[in-house]
């Protein structure tokens, strides 16, 4: 049998014998299904940590097809010993069950062990946002940063191409409500610039059309127009760097946001991911409904787009509290 890692010394972690059908789930996950990284490395992990698990207190790997509710019952146990949140077991019981319908697709298992099964509730945690003002100061911040690059002429400065880019990056996934892995994987012929529609692949290879914004396309030519041959069909929208013409990655994004929100005066630990809450939530302000909210999101399911109706709820009790005066 195959394993993940070799046993050096007694302080290695015992190893983890490789499961074929992990494997052909992670397969299918990533060919089949087009997940993006961050779900295949997190359903990678929830699994191996099961097995893990499993190896250490039941002395041999788990043999799916015959394992129990109460050997899962067990796993949220040692989850819950090991102080992991409620939203962590959650997102690991999601991938195992995924997995397990998975297998039963496949006749190797016959039912779910896991159905059912009760857990710890996550904690309700509303999504943060910007408001608009702190958004518009964001958007002008690599401009920002550019300027005060060039008056200290330390180090080596950002160049005009790097903040138009960066400039469009930011109100492209403002103005659409993109995940950051949409917006690394937009081609040049995605944009219909007539229309002001641009199509985006999400989670699962499913595709969505959306609203783009005049000042998002603006930002793009502008970007667009520091090069000698501006891009067109397949090339990304968003180059990492202009000689390479690879497309931008999401860690550079993330990298990039951080300087940014600093400049801004706003909090660097805020992720990509809070400028989709910020389109969101700003659409609901001014009158969007659920549903298209919802197709514009690319959510699978009106539940997860639910969450921002309770942002918009806690504004109006505030300000009515605030304002009545028999509150």
């Amino acid at each position: 049998m195959l394993y993940l890692f070799r046993v050096t010394d007694e302080t290695t972690p015992k190893p983890t014998p490789v499961d074929k059908w992990v494997q052909k789930f992670l397969s299918h996950l990533a060919v089949d299904r087009g997940a993006s990284v961050y779900t295949q490395r997190n359903y990678k992990q929830a699994l191996t940590e099961f097995s893990r698990w499993h190896l250490e207190d039941r002395k041999l790997p788990p043999v799916w097809e015959k394992l129990q509710r109460d050997d899962f019952r067990g796993f949220v146990r040692f989850l819950g010993r090991n102080n992991l949140s409620r939203a962590a077991v959650q997102l690991r019981f999601s991938a195992l069950r995924t997995f397990y319908k998975f297998l039963i697709r496949h006749g190797a298992a016959e039912t779910s062990p896991i159905k059912n099964l009760s857990l710890p509730k996550p904690e309700k945690r509303l999504p943060k946002f910007l408001t608009k003002q702190q958004m518009e100061a964001l958007l002008i911040a690599p401009f920002e940063l550019l300027k005060i690059q060039k008056g200290k002429r330390m180090g080596r400065p950002i160049s005009q191409a790097a903040a138009l880019r960066d400039v469009a990056v930011l109100e492209t996934i403002y103005s659409c409500g993109l995940r950051v892995s949409e917006l690394c994987g937009l081609r040049a012929d995605d944009i219909d610039w007539s229309q002001q529609i641009v199509r985006v692949r999400g989670k699962g290879k499913k595709e969505r059309i959306v609203p783009i914004g005049k000042p998002a396309l603006m930002a793009i030519q502008d970007y667009w127009n520091t090069f000698k041959q501006p891009p067109g069909g397949a090339s990304p929208v968003f180059f990492a760097e202009t000689k390479k013409r690879a497309p931008i990655r999401s860690c550079s994004v993330a990298r990039r946001l951080k300087q940014f929100l600093i400049i801004a005066g706003l909090d660097p630990g805020l992720t990509p991911h809070k400028l989709r809450h910020s389109y969101a939530t700003h659409l609901l302000d001014a009158g969007a409904d659920l549903r298209s909210v919802q197709e514009l999101l690319g959510h699978a399911h009106l539940v997860t787009t639910q969450v921002y109706t309770h942002v918009t709820t806690e504004r109006l009790k505030k300000a009515y509290d605030a304002a009545h005066p028999r509150a």
